[in-house]
């Protein structure tokens, strides 16, 4: 099943967001601290837009409650991830599974069943994805924690994309959806830095405003993208197209950063397009 083109180029557009504020988080220095940042940027455009937009259905509730959790578990167990982790291990590991994690959840709950060449195509992408992580040398000679929580970190991210594929659904209008999202989600993690960071968090907020500032703003507008797409078209073509996102982060990473170009990125580039467009002519 493929996205109407339209809708997939937004998908694009929206992976390109998506590592722009990776790319923030990087250099950021403490990386709790930027998270916290965006999610109190979310706290306020979600609770900003609330009165105007109302309630969800009621039967997205679970949804939301749900991907709230995940999505808490996700940036936790990321940050340990990083901890024990470079950047290029641990980002393809963790976001290269999800779309399979994605195709197969969609099909039990959602009845999406890809044909064979959308299968194809999912399982390219994800291996071009995933096969960034050998740039720097093979994965089982890492330290093996990182390799726990990124793998971890990928069943999360699989979690929160069904729950708000299926929750958008539900909700009867992906805005609404999406403002209630950004509301609840950044609580948890706020409450977590105050705990964590207690008297230390006010000045760490301070010294780090600007990178969470700008991956709040992204992150906002590439998530709320991905979850109207899910409205639109099935959720593995929408999750497979958005992991694009870690060909534009190596991108970025070259252009931005000075980091190498090389050969691994250009093959894991190939076969991401590859992927991509095999999903796109699979029906």
């Amino acid at each position: 099943m493929s996205l109407p083109l339209g809708v997939a180029a937004l998908v694009l557009l929206a992976a390109l967001f998506h590592a722009t504020w990776n790319a923030a988080v990087k250099v950021g220095g403490d990386r709790l601290v930027v998270m916290t940042l965006y999610n109190i940027v979310g706290l306020i455009v979600g609770w900003s837009a609330i009165p105007f937009l109302g309630l969800p259905e009621p039967g997205a509730w679970p949804y939301l409650i749900a991907s709230s959790i995940f999505h808490t578990g996700y940036y936790l167990v990321l940050i340990r991830a990083y901890q024990h982790g470079d950047l290029s291990h641990v980002y393809p590991l963790a976001r290269g599974m999800s779309p399979l994690l994605v195709a197969i959840g969609a099909a039990v709950l959602a009845g999406e069943h890809l044909s064979a060449l959308g299968v194809v195509g999912v399982t390219v992408g994800c291996a071009g994805i995933t096969s960034l992580v050998l740039e720097r040398g093979l994965p089982w000679r890492q330290d093996p924690r990182a390799v726990l929580y990124a793998l971890t970190t990928s069943l999360f991210i699989g979690a929160y994309t069904l729950a708000d594929g299926v929750g958008v659904r539900e909700s009867g209008h992906a805005l609404t959806y999406i403002a209630w999202l950004v509301a609840l989600d950044g609580m948890p993690l706020v409450v977590i830095a105050m705990i964590r960071r207690r008297g230390r968090l006010g000045p760490a907020l301070l010294a780090n405003w600007r990178n969470g500032l700008l991956a709040g703003v992204i992150s906002i507008a590439a998530y709320g993208l991905v979850i109207w797409a899910m409205s639109q078209g099935p959720m593995a073509s929408v999750s497979a197209i958005r992991e694009t996102s870690v060909i534009f982060a190596a991108i970025i990473g070259a252009v931005l950063l000075k980091e190498r170009f090389g050969k691994v990125r250009i093959v894991a580039t190939m076969l991401v397009v590859t992927g991509v467009a095999t999903l796109q002519l699979s029906g």
